[in-house]
């Protein structure tokens, strides 16, 4: 069984900056795409970026130009770098990966972002 693992997130100002990490507990098991979502009080889960093995990236609306993925391949890793956070960012972080017809989801690490 493969376990996605969050790391990272916190409480931030509007305006600030971070990043949450994920990685795979097993190296060696390569997955097709990889990303977040997110999921407010109240609101539905929403995606946030994805990334493609080929590092095809897809971003959600709202946060575009302001939030940027990346992937290790070698350590099996996904990244999100959030710049220029606002107060309606708030949410709990999933981790997610796909791999065939295969889906994981992380266990969520909450971002909160103070106006």
């Amino acid at each position: 069984q493969v376990q996605l693992v969050e790391s990272g997130g916190g409480l931030v100002q509007a305006g600030g900056s971070l990043s949450v990490s994920c990685a795979a507990s097993r190296r060696f098991f390569s997955f097709d795409t990889m990303g977040w979502y997110r999921q407010a009080p109240g609101k539905q889960r929403e995606l946030v970026a994805h990334i493609t093995h080929t590092e095809r990236t897809i971003y959600g609306d709202s946060v575009k130009g302001r939030f940027t993925i990346s992937r290790d391949n070698v350590n099996n890793a996904v990244y999100l770098q959030m710049n220029s956070l606002k107060p309606e960012d708030t949410a709990v972080y999933y981790c997610y990966a796909q791999r065939s017809s295969t889906e994981y989801w992380g266990q969520g690490t909450q971002v909160t972002v103070s106006s």
